[in-house]
């Protein structure tokens, strides 16, 4: 059982929650249940709740008035005896290129840990990810659930421009790059799926709680998912499970 989270001040409009720091399904449960409380007795006095691997930053409407009598508010709530709401939480499959062209730090991770490519990338599909927090970037997924053998260190010069979809490894971490940007992580194939679109009711599909599971795709079966996903006849393939 893991020791009760602590409180400290994050600014006049925020408080920040921090469990302990490990990287814990447990610990992430009693963080989505803790918002779930708060959501219930305080929703209107919440403007954002920012989930982290061990932490909740609550950001509020308005200046807080009095930290120590809503440190002993939020303390009283955490100690309720409240069943968890049946929340939807979703297995996502994302299609994922592990070609050279695409997966351009294969043959150096491969030398780093004396793992042919064909097994780095065997590995790697076939683990479910858990979805600890988003983060970084929009629709940046941390996900927790990396095969040991795979832990490989960011890059100490990271690159410039990471394209967009690139699926990557960076320390105990994977991760998909929602757009592009600058990354120092290893870069071992890209995914046609869009992370994060800021025209959808949702922008990013997927949420704490959620699962991945990468499916190895050709290099052939990348352009044609992407072309699907251009005509709007991709769907990404789901699965509901239970909470």
């Amino acid at each position: 059982m893991h020791k009760p989270p602590t409180y400290k001040p994050f600014g006049n409009t925020a408080i920040l929650i921090e469990w302990q720091a490990i990287i814990s399904e447990e610990i992430l449960n009693d963080i989505i249940l803790f918002r779930d409380k708060i959501q219930k007795e305080k929703s209107t006095l919440i403007a954002d709740f920012i989930i982290g691997y061990n932490s909740l930053t609550l950001k509020y409407t308005n200046e807080i008035s009095n930290y120590s009598d809503e440190t002993q508010q939020l303390q009283s709530i955490y100690q309720q005896d409240l069943k968890r709401q049946q929340t939807e939480k979703f297995l996502w499959e994302i299609p994922v290129c592990y070609d050279l062209e695409f997966g351009i730090d294969l043959r150096e991770l491969s030398e780093k840990s004396n793992i042919n490519i064909e097994k780095i990338i065997k590995i790697h599909s076939k683990k479910i990810y858990t979805v600890f927090f988003i983060g970084f970037l929009p629709g940046f997924l941390y996900l927790g659930g990396l095969d040991s053998r795979l832990y490989f260190d960011r890059k100490p010069n990271p690159r410039l421009k990471v394209p967009k979809g690139a699926v990557a490894i960076g320390g105990k971490q994977t991760g998909v790059y929602p757009q592009e940007s600058a990354g120092g992580w290893n870069i071992i194939g890209r995914t046609p799926i869009h992370f994060f679109n800021i025209k959808n009711e949702n922008p990013c599909f997927a949420k704490a709680g959620d699962q991945v599971k990468f499916k190895a795709i050709s290099l052939d079966e990348f352009y044609q998912t992407e072309k699907e996903i251009t005509e709007n006849k991709y769907l990404i393939s789901k699965k509901l499970l239970n909470d």
